[in-house]
């Protein structure tokens, strides 16, 4: 009996012997392949970061690790002190290396709420009801048409002069790039394809009033110069609709209608 007992004693610290060596040569299976290698030190993703985390907040989402020279990504991160308020400009998965050619200036990062002006272009904002925008569809990214309406006699706001143009509604432009939608009071408006207070998503425009906002919207839109002033005319003297006209849309205009065409 005491046989067996001490048998089954000693079988039991093989065991942990064992397990314990085990452990000791995998923890050090990575420094023994590398160790004839040329390594550096860089900042690894070990947990997922959102687009648009600062500097300051990466501190527990990535770790110091040597990583072979010949596994280094281009533009390495090796101090994060270097980066000094940047944002991540894209998300960020575990396992990644931390990149600087991934890190934007605050003021450069877009965001759902944005979108890239293409070159050329400038940006214009138009204030509109939410009937002007199509019930609250529109999110940075859409192509919109835009439909201009004059009167035949107009008032200059400003000087209250009466002004004489041509009346008639047109749809003048085609698929023009909306860069922005928000809330009158110039907050990203929020999207309306899930209720606001389950999972709001910037970018989009909400049927659902804001509470520090009126009852108007702020639409940016990328036009050309000269575009860019015929819509200012419009806004100043007339009326502005958009539709929201993707790029399978097909594009048509029978000029200008007004009241001798309306019926035809």
């Amino acid at each position: 009996m005491k046989t067996r007992l001490l048998g089954g004693i000693a079988a039991l610290l093989v065991a942990i012997i064992g397990t314990v060596l085990l452990v000791s040569y995998v923890q050090t299976a990575d420094k023994r392949a590398l160790a004839n290698t040329e390594t550096e030190t860089v900042y690894v993703v070990q947990k997922a970061i959102a687009a648009g985390t600062g500097v300051d907040k990466l501190t527990d989402s990535v770790v110091k690790k040597e990583v072979p020279k010949l596994a280094l990504a281009a533009d390495p991160v090796t101090d994060l002190s270097e980066l000094g308020n940047k944002v991540t400009a894209v998300s960020l998965m575990p396992g990644e290396q931390l990149l600087s050619t991934r890190m934007v200036e605050p003021n450069a990062f877009l965001g759902k709420a944005r979108a890239q002006v293409p070159e050329g272009l400038q940006e214009i904002t138009l204030k509109l009801p939410i009937e002007r925008v199509v019930g609250g569809a529109l999110k940075a990214g859409d192509t919109v048409g835009v439909f201009i309406s004059l009167e035949g006699e107009t008032t200059n706001a400003a000087t209250g002069e009466k002004i004489s143009t041509s009346g008639g509604t047109q749809l003048t432009f085609h698929k023009v790039l909306v860069t922005a939608a928000q809330y009158s009071n110039g907050s990203a408006a929020k999207s309306n394809s899930a209720p606001v207070e389950e999972n709001p998503a910037e970018g989009a425009l909400s049927a659902k009033k804001d509470t520090e906002s009126d009852e108007t919207y702020l639409i940016t839109l990328a036009r050309n110069s000269s575009d860019a002033e015929r819509i200012v005319f419009a806004t100043e003297f007339g009326h502005i609709y958009l539709s929201k006209e993707p790029g399978n849309a097909v594009e048509s205009n029978n000029g200008v209608v007004d009241a001798t065409r309306i019926f035809r």
